[in-house]
């Protein structure tokens, strides 16, 4: 199947550039380009892209503001890859939150951007939670605290999922959790995706916003 994206970047070079590294792929399409926030949310609504590959930083709005709306305000299906310069970017945290699946650096060598964006078209977290959670910890004390949906949801969750939400959160891939937890592998992937779908998430990467915004990970534990 072909992946189509939209690519969003302030700068022609990069759009360019990824265009030209995309085009090489026989699996994925380029459909279009914007270099706004705002265009990206008129070609996303024309297109139907399956990826939008998003800058953080734009003028007239920015990554983050495009991505809350196409995500959580539910105007589009995609899945949000986010472009930054560098991976201490406190705004990765902000979109994160705002529903995005991940980011990559805008050096990326052109094999991993392709392999990033066939990862997050197949529903799935492009980074490493633990990478989320060294960002989490890093700009912790400016997330805001969850909303009274999602604390709600929260009480709804098993003891079970309860503790699978904490060791994804602390970095733990399913295979991992299957041994601490003593469970077999496929169940544990259906722990995780009823945890997706009774906190209304995307994927790995907002559940350990989730577990941080809750207190159920604190800043500076270690995993395990």
């Amino acid at each position: 199947m072909t992946v189509r994206v939209l690519l969003v970047d302030d700068q022609e070079l990069v759009r360019v550039g990824f265009r030209m590294i995309l085009d090489a792929q026989d699996d994925i399409e380029v459909v279009g380009e914007a270099r706004n926030g705002q265009e990206a949310l008129d070609a996303t609504t024309r297109l139907r892209p399956d990826v939008v590959v998003m800058d953080v930083r734009m003028p007239v709005m920015d990554g983050v503001e495009a991505t809350r709306r196409l995500v959580r305000d539910g105007l589009s299906d995609a899945r949000v890859l986010m472009l930054t310069t560098f991976d201490g970017d406190e705004h990765i945290v902000e979109a994160l939150r705002a529903g995005a699946s991940g980011f990559v650096l805008k050096d990326v060598r052109p094999a991993e951007l392709a392999e990033a964006i066939r990862v997050v078209a197949a529903g799935e977290a492009l980074l490493a939670p633990s990478v989320t959670r060294r960002l989490l910890d890093r700009f912790s004390a400016r997330l805001p605290g969850p909303s009274d949906a999602t604390s709600e949801r929260l009480r709804e969750l098993t003891e079970r999922e309860r503790e699978v939400l904490a060791l994804v959160a602390r970095g733990h891939g399913n295979r991992e959790i299957a041994d601490l937890l003593s469970l077999a592998e496929p169940t544990v992937k259906t722990h995780v995706s009823r945890l997706l779908g009774k906190l209304g998430l995307r994927d790995r990467a907002q559940l350990v916003v989730v577990a941080y915004e809750t207190g159920m990970v604190r800043p500076g534990e270690l995993e395990g």
